[in-house]
């Protein structure tokens, strides 16, 4: 599907945010992972989706729900193969060690937001173990300052994602396997995808919590400490979900 998704780059917008929602369904398909959807898939724009992150196996369930692009750090820009996919997903690259950069990355975001692309912002910053959520980074909120300022609407909702890997062909992913979907920064992409692909069938939760309105009087670190408080209270709900 890569040459019909780069034709579409070019020359159609509207095929290039559907074509890769049918890539992800079809990928997840093979690989024998279920995507189980709790709430309702908002169809507000402008929209920031604000997700925990578990695992790069998140990129293709999110993906596979709705029309959406991602925000990811810089060093996935570099990775090959991946970096690839990731632009052909219409990704925005950010780095979050140069923080003289921080407007004109907000502006870049701000920019796909006002254009009507529902923008995923992994807030943690990076993936974890699959237990427990690491703290929202508030400093990309700050895009939707200026998305606002790029459109005419007065407000914008952030909604709030949490996603969790709860079984394992049918049997609860407890504590001690949980290490086989989640991949934290430490391990190597490599040997953990192929662990992946090799066990497969893999039941993900994902739960579309209760949106919040953002307008131009909005506080970037208040709006972060309630998407967090939103999305560890459904992530501990999924966790649940697996006994």
């Amino acid at each position: 599907m890569a040459p019909a998704q780069a034709f579409a780059l070019a020359r159609n917008k509207t095929l290039a945010r559907r074509l890769p929602v049918i890539w992800h369904r079809l990928a997840l398909k093979i690989i024998g992972v279920r995507v189980i959807v709790h709430g309702e898939v908002p169809k507000n724009r402008p929209l920031l989706i604000v997700a925990n992150h578990v695992s790069w196996s998140d990129i293709m369930v999110l993906g596979s729900v709705m029309e959406l692009c991602f925000i990811a750090k810089s060093e996935v820009g570099t990775w090959p193969g991946i970096k690839w996919l990731a632009r052909l997903q219409r990704t925005v690259f950010v780095d979050r060690e140069k923080r003289n950069h921080a407007g004109k990355q907000a502006d870049s975001i701000a920019a796909r937001l006002a254009e009507g692309d529902a923008m995923v912002l992994f807030a943690e910053g990076t993936t974890g173990d699959g237990h427990r959520l690491q703290p929202f980074k508030s400093a990309l909120f700050g895009a939707l300052h200026g998305a606002l300022k790029h459109t005419d609407d007065e407000q914008m909702t952030v909604q709030p994602v949490a996603l969790g890997y709860t079984r394992l062909h049918g049997l609860p992913l407890g504590r001690l396997h949980q290490a086989r979907a989640a991949w934290p920064g430490d391990v190597e992409l490599g040997p953990h995808l192929l662990t992946f692909l090799q066990h497969g069938a893999y039941d993900v939760e994902v739960v579309f919590g209760q949106p919040a309105e953002f307008s131009a009087e909005t506080n970037r670190k208040s709006i972060a400490q309630e998407m967090q408080v939103e999305v560890r209270q459904n992530f501990s709900r999924v966790m649940r979900m697996r006994k």
